[in-house]
């Protein structure tokens, strides 16, 4: 992949892509694939797709990689465990609006988190990017009417998708601390493994509890699209974004999902926008515009 040096933007936007797309897949096939074996069979499915292509750095990279192995062990338990199987957990009794809305603290998350452990701030305008990034969403999510806010019902499912974003602000925080000089092939296939293992448990409780896979082709076609795009070609766009635009900057885009969704959502589903769907890309586009036009 040496030759391949696309925008970190670009990487980012992609991995919003990717991403949005697994939201409507989580939510849809929740009655055909539970939660915790989606996740599991997710990450199976994106380490077989990464084996055959990191097999020739791991070798080479595995003496950092074992000397990394807290921060490696971290990274896999936040990033690939935590994050996707609360998430799905979470879909199991939310909705995509609520998850997205509560998602979209990521950013903030991020910034928070960042000022009160690594001292660092975002400067004037960086925040209000932030700020009106967020408000955009909020616009979507609300359908440009702010009393809709006091009419969300937030459930169990909410407080696992809360687990999750918590989850992820920490890994992108963590993401710095990736061993130096390791192949993103490589690195992504220690942490993905950390996190299947982590994972397997779970499985086997959740398989041992009588939830199978009803195995229709919506269910396994979403069981592969969860690990080609979502898991394998989102977490490589995402974590090499991040390595060169930094985690506040880069936690931004995670707004674009909601906006992606629409998209989709009228691509194929035949979906019309409303005015509050372009009010709420504006914002989005412009807090991203603020906080990157450096």
């Amino acid at each position: 992949m040496r030759f391949f040096h696309p925008s970190p933007y670009l990487l980012l936007t992609l991995s919003s892509l990717f991403w949005a797309g697994n939201w409507i897949v989580g939510r849809g096939i929740r009655a055909d694939v539970p939660p915790v074996t989606l996740s599991f069979w997710r990450w199976v499915i994106a380490l077989l797709c990464i084996l055959p292509l990191a097999w020739p750095h791991l070798r080479r990279d595995a003496p950092a990689l074992r000397a990394a192995w807290p921060w490696i062990g971290l990274l896999g338990l936040f990033g690939v465990f935590a994050y996707n199987t609360f998430s799905y957990i979470g879909l199991q009794y939310t909705t995509v609006t609520n998850g997205l809305l509560l998602n979209s603290f990521i950013p903030m998350l991020i910034v928070a988190l960042a000022w009160v452990f690594q001292g660092k701030r975002l400067r004037r305008i960086e925040g209000l990017g932030v700020v009106a990034s967020t408000l955009g969403v909020m616009t979507i999510v609300v359908q440009g009417d702010p009393a809709k806010l006091l009419a969300l019902h937030f459930n169990i499912g909410d407080f696992w998708v809360l687990g999750a974003v918590l989850s992820w602000a920490i890994y992108t925080l963590l993401l710095p601390r990736k061993p130096a000089g390791v192949h993103p092939l490589s690195f992504l296939f220690a942490i993905a493994s950390v996190g299947l293992a982590a994972t397997f448990p779970a499985y086997l409780w959740e398989l041992a509890s009588g939830r199978h896979v009803i195995a229709t082709p919506a269910a396994l076609g979403a069981m592969l699209y969860a690990g080609v795009f979502a898991a394998l070609l989102g977490f490589i766009c995402w974590n090499k974004g991040v390595a060169e635009v930094g985690a506040a900057r880069a936690g931004l885009f995670i707004h674009l999902m909601p906006v992606f969704g629409i998209l989709l959502a009228a691509l194929f589903l035949g979906e019309r926008m409303a005015v509050y769907h372009l009010a709420g890309i504006v914002l989005i586009f412009g807090g991203i515009f603020l906080t990157t036009r450096r």
